[in-house]
């Protein structure tokens, strides 16, 4: 089990790395307060003591959850993708979308942000 992120990164072959550390590096320049810990297995991030998103590196994909709102907001841009209940999977045979993974990320911030009030 890993206990930490760079762990758990450092467990996928160096192509998975990659797309794992660039999500990673979004999360953090998008919610730098964010806390960062490992949670049901995969990288997780907190804000205001709640959930803000995680992702999970997979044989085929990359898997991004946005929960509970932050894919019901992006949902046109998130439709080409596979989806399942508050996950989206990116291939690994195709550049992740930063931009649109960065304004998930910010819009799940104001979200939290915008509760903790």
């Amino acid at each position: 089990m890993n206990k930490n992120v760079d762990e758990y990164i450092a467990a996928f072959p160096e192509e998975v790395q990659n797309k794992l550390a660039q999500i990673r590096a979004i999360v953090k320049a998008a919610a730098p307060e964010a806390e960062e810990s490992i949670s049901y297995g995969i990288p997780a991030y907190k804000l205001n003591k709640r959930p803000l998103v995680y992702f999970a590196g997979n044989k085929k994909h990359i898997g991004f959850y946005a929960t509970p709102t932050g894919h019901a907001a992006f949902t046109k841009e998130l439709s080409r993708y596979k989806q399942g209940k508050g996950s989206v999977q990116f291939p690994l045979n195709e550049p992740l979308p930063l931009k649109l993974i960065e304004r998930i990320v910010q819009f799940r911030v104001t979200e939290n942000n915008q509760r903790n009030k």
